[in-house]
């Protein structure tokens, strides 16, 4: 015998089809329909069917516009959404407009209760916290939140409001699908109105729960931080495959914090290892958690939506935790997803790498010429055909790539230094970091010179033997925690010398007169007041 469900289930398939024209009806009624995803109809071109792992054509002959008729003669005219429906069923009729406002193409989705898909997240329902599900249009976002609702409302015994704007939730018409259970549902005349909507409900409703699909404007934003301050559940989804989509989306950022510049002190960057203007969380997330739904049966967990962007905005492994769901069984498989610890990048000599993430000009070093092949460049934010110039004026052995994974170094503008996704790939990838203040050939010229240790008037093998001393010095310091002397070097070296041993925030004084002054390299936090005052008194006498 066929379930209930089931037998309502493949009703409200048989309900979609009768909306399209006799033929059509026949030919989709001979696929499978739990396969189905949508029907597309275009005018002057075959109409098809797009199942979940393949695209069938209905027919080889064009759509008419008879045909487009036909379909809206069925479900009414689309809103201001371009959205329609049928009534007490949960599939969405979507238009596609000329630019005299004619429908020129439809869209049918079919859509449907599917229970028990959210029993991998019921543990986090049932907490209490705000939660948003972020994933890509048809991974089944909306089918979740459906499911959401039903559990809170039947299962938790809470007082849901559901938010729905195009009617997907709860269906068509003024009575609400059963597949939202016992919750209530609250229809919004137009999208822009979507956050009055969210507060009106708040207001005058006095939900314990509140269900809103696609927060995707500044507004809805704001309301959904309202809502949060006000002790009221808060289950929404968004558009983006992953956090750092969400962190990188300027509108929405608000939702996981949002982000702004800071700049520390020279003692505060010493002590984080990093440079003196970063990127930080700016506020509590509205959020609790964030969901990134990778498939319909998968999703990755951050519980901690305050420490997962703050990892991220320090270019960390963000972590979280992994979630299957078995098709056939139901059985939910959990893997925790562990974010490595921050920890300094082994040292050798000849080709140092700075610690900590991607840093400014003063805190990156190139693959010097000579020290292993052809350096890989990319220019990032800054013009491609300026940085061409500028490498053939400096003859280095060079050549520009097109991807950032491929790139050994790469050249961006300071503003664009904290960009979390170059700082996730460059930590990935080893790749040195030169930024420059703006997009001109002086600058690119400093930051090259600086990349590739190149100093003018200099033989060329004295270059490289006082970088390797000093890159041995800086290894020594940094893993025994000693002072190191260096050999005395003309003044244009030293001051090479004293560039590398800034990029990792150590302290090096110099010592002697001309020929014979040379630097020492001191630990980080090193009494070096001390060896100033030697200093000054070896200059008097």
């Amino acid at each position: 015998m066929t379930p209930p469900r089931a037998e309502a289930e493949a009703d409200d398939f048989l309900l979609l089809m009768s909306v399209l024209p006799g033929p059509l009806q026949a030919a989709v009624r001979a696929l499978p329909p739990e396969q189905v995803l949508e029907v597309v109809m275009d005018l002057g071109r075959p109409p098809e069917a797009r199942l979940v792992d393949r695209v069938e054509r209905l027919r080889e002959e064009p759509v008419l516009r008879e045909d487009l008729e036909h379909v809206l003669a069925q479900v009414g005219p689309p809103g201001d959404d371009n959205r329609a429906g049928i009534e007490r069923t949960l599939h969405r009729v979507s238009a596609i407009r000329n630019r005299k406002g004619k429908v020129v193409g439809l869209t049918l989705r079919v859509g449907r209760a599917i229970y028990g898909t959210i029993d991998m997240l019921k543990d986090l329902i049932g907490s209490g916290r705000n939660l948003l599900l972020l994933g890509r249009p048809g991974v089944g976002k909306t089918t979740k939140l459906r499911e959401v609702a039903r559990v809170l409302a039947d299962d938790l015994r809470k007082r849901v409001m559901v938010v729905d704007t195009s009617n997907e939730i709860g269906g068509d018409g003024d009575v609400p699908h059963p597949g939202i259970g016992g919750a209530r549902r609250m229809q919004v005349s137009r999208p822009d109105r979507q956050h009055d909507v969210m507060i009106e409900a708040v207001e005058n409703h006095m939900p314990e729960a509140i269900i809103v699909d696609e927060i995707g404007t500044s507004a809805e934003a704001a309301a959904a931080r309202t809502i949060a301050e006000r002790g009221v559940q808060l289950v929404a989804t968004a558009h983006g495959n992953t956090l750092e989509n969400l962190v990188l989306n300027p509108t929405l950022s608000d939702l996981v914090g949002g982000v702004h510049t800071v700049t520390l002190s020279d003692e505060e960057a010493r002590r984080r290892h990093t440079q003196k203007t970063i990127s930080e969380r700016k506020a509590p997330p509205t959020f609790d958690i964030v969901v990134e739904m990778v498939g319909r049966d998968e999703v990755l967990v951050h519980r901690d939506t305050a420490e997962s962007v703050d990892r991220l905005l320090a270019a960390q492994d963000v972590g979280g935790e992994r979630r299957k769901q078995d098709v056939d069984s139901g059985e939910v498989a959990v893997e925790a997803v562990k974010a490595a610890p921050p920890s300094l990048p082994s040292l050798r000599p000849g080709r140092l790498a700075p610690p900590g993430a991607v840093r400014e000009a003063e805190s990156f070093q190139a693959r010097a010429p000579g020290t292993g092949g052809t350096t890989k460049v990319y220019a990032h934010a800054v013009s491609r055909d300026l940085l061409t110039k500028v490498l053939r004026e400096l003859a280095v052995d060079v050549r520009l790539v097109s991807r950032l994974d491929a790139a050994d170094l790469v050249i961006t503008l300071r503003s664009r230094a904290n960009d979390p996704r170059l700082r996730r790939t460059t930590e990935k990838t080893g790749a040195r970091v030169e930024a420059v203040k703006r997009n001109s050939s002086t600058e690119l010229r400093r930051a090259l010179k600086t990349a590739f240790n190149v100093v003018e008037g200099v033989d060329e093998d004295q270059v490289r033997e006082a970088v390797a001393e000093v890159e041995h010095a800086i290894e020594r310091v940094l893993s025994e925690g000693v002072s190191v002397p260096l050999a005395p070097r003309p003044p244009r070296l030293r001051k090479l010398q004293h560039r590398l041993v800034s990029r990792y925030h150590l302290e090096a004084v110099s010592h002697g007169s001309e020929p014979v002054r040379h630097l020492t390299i001191y630990p980080l936090g090193a009494e070096v007041e001390a060896a100033l005052a030697q200093e000054e008194a070896e200059g008097s006498a």
